[in-house]
């Protein structure tokens, strides 16, 4: 059994429904999990925001609009009028829930209650024309197994528990449906897996299920060398093993969420990234292969900023990383990047919501400079110390491109250099003709 994701542009016209219900028939009795179609989560956001500031009509026009949408995909989406009477109804409910939500208190639960409606709506249409297509799907509502614990993670063993009873309660399916994103919290509120949390869905469920493979479907033939926003003729990587691939996502590869990484790692389960637009694409397989001696992809990570604590009693005071880091954990910050020196040490930051709080508790221990604005560029492939002459070809690719920052040694996988967002796209375009032309 396979787990198949597939993401908002997969399912984001009654077009694109069809055409993963076609890749769903013939894929055999798998696991499918759908995000919600696109656009609909920044709506849905937007309508949240609307009532955190007390603006209920706003809220109700906003969800005027995104009915009036779903009205047009179903009109579309299915030939018999029965399959749209039942596909309306069923949408109807959703949309009547929202409504229920804005006439009332607002605060966070009903926040992640009108968040969770995206994917309960995708699914339910594309559950309803595969039925109208002859086929015996059968749906695994995500509220009733995917739960997380008291600290926010996967409750693996109540998934598998309650995955497993839903699944021996449908045997006889052709293939089986899912949301993904949602989830309940160890309070049993609805709660969600954030954003891009549907990778995380397909990467739990093919862990707790020992899955043949989990596929990834999105807009793009699998991971590229390189962002195809910013530079001409990249190419899918075919390879990658999980500590690339982890490295990639988290600095900056959109296409795979960092979290599907590890569940997949652990169980041993290869991930395929694969495009729905050209489904025949061999796309990227990411598994637990060796090292191959080469450098594998260039990734871009944006909004980053750069802090610097300066002190020349550095050298001789102990403990004083330790209070530069505690620093940061006590305004809830994770560091991406560090360098260290003997009088100073800069850190690079994704998160400057806490900044203003953080340069004020710095300065008891040291002089603070912040340089905004910048991007953490991440070459990724096999770059152990001892192959020679991997990282200076990186840097030498950016000679007169002005490096704030670079951190080599940290992993096996990675050398990150950063720059000035000015200087983003002439540096990936150097680092490709460089490394891979």
């Amino acid at each position: 059994m396979k787990v198949l994701k597939f993401g908002g542009t997969s399912v984001g016209s009654a077009e694109r429904m069809r055409a993963v219900a076609d890749l769903v028939r013939r894929g055999g009795r798998n696991v499918v999990v759908l995000s919600a179609m696109s656009g609909t989560t920044n709506t849905l956001v937007e309508i949240t925001d609307y009532l955190y500031k007390g603006n209920i009509p706003g809220a109700q026009e906003t969800l005027n609009t995104l009915e009036m949408k779903y009205s047009g995909v179903i009109s579309e989406l299915y030939s018999t009028d029965t399959a749209r009477a039942r596909a309306a109804m069923l949408i109807g409910e959703s949309i009547g829930y929202i409504r229920a939500l804005i006439q009332g208190e607002f605060a966070v639960a009903e926040e992640r209650e009108i968040l969770a409606r995206g994917e309960l709506m995708s699914t339910a249409m594309m559950n309803e024309y595969l039925h109208e297509c002859g086929v015996r799907s059968v749906m695994l509502p995500a509220l009733e197994y995917m739960r997380t614990d008291s600290n926010g993670e996967p409750d693996m063993k109540y998934i598998a528990t309650r995955l497993g009873r839903l699944m021996d309660m449908n045997q006889d399916a052709d293939v089986y449906i899912t949301q993904g994103y949602i989830c309940r919290n160890a309070f049993g509120d609805i709660d969600n897996l954030k954003r891009g949390g549907s990778d995380y869905t397909a990467s739990i469920i093919g862990a707790v299920l020992n899955a043949e493979e989990i596929q990834i479907w999105t807009d793009i033939d699998g991971m590229h060398n390189n962002d195809p926003r910013y530079v001409e003729g990249t190419r899918p990587v075919s390879r990658l093993n999980f500590e690339e691939a982890a490295e990639l996502a988290y600095f900056g590869a959109k296409i795979l969420h960092p979290n599907c990484v590890l569940p997949a790692k652990l169980n041993n389960i290869p991930v395929r990234l694969l495009n729905t637009m050209q489904p025949e694409a061999t796309g990227t397989v990411i598994y637990n292969m060796p090292p191959d001696g080469s450098i594998k992809a260039v990734a871009a990570k944006d909004n980053i900023t750069a802090v610097k604590i300066k002190s020349g009693r550095m050298l001789l005071a102990y403990g004083f990383l330790h209070k530069v880091f505690e620093t940061f954990e006590k305004h809830r910050t994770s560091i991406d990047m560090i360098a260290t020196s003997e009088v100073g040490v800069t850190l690079t930051i994704d998160d400057d919501s806490r900044l203003a709080a953080i340069v004020d508790d710095l300065k008891h221990f040291g002089t603070v400079t912040v340089d905004r604005d910048m991007v953490i560029i991440c070459v990724v492939g096999d770059l152990e110390w001892h192959n020679r002459g991997f990282e200076s070809r990186a840097v030498a690719a950016l000679a007169d491109i002005p490096i704030r920052m670079i951190s080599y040694g940290g992993s096996n996988y990675n050398i990150s250099m950063v720059v000035h967002k000015d200087n983003k796209v002439e540096a990936l375009r150097r680092l490709s003709e460089k490394l891979f032309d």
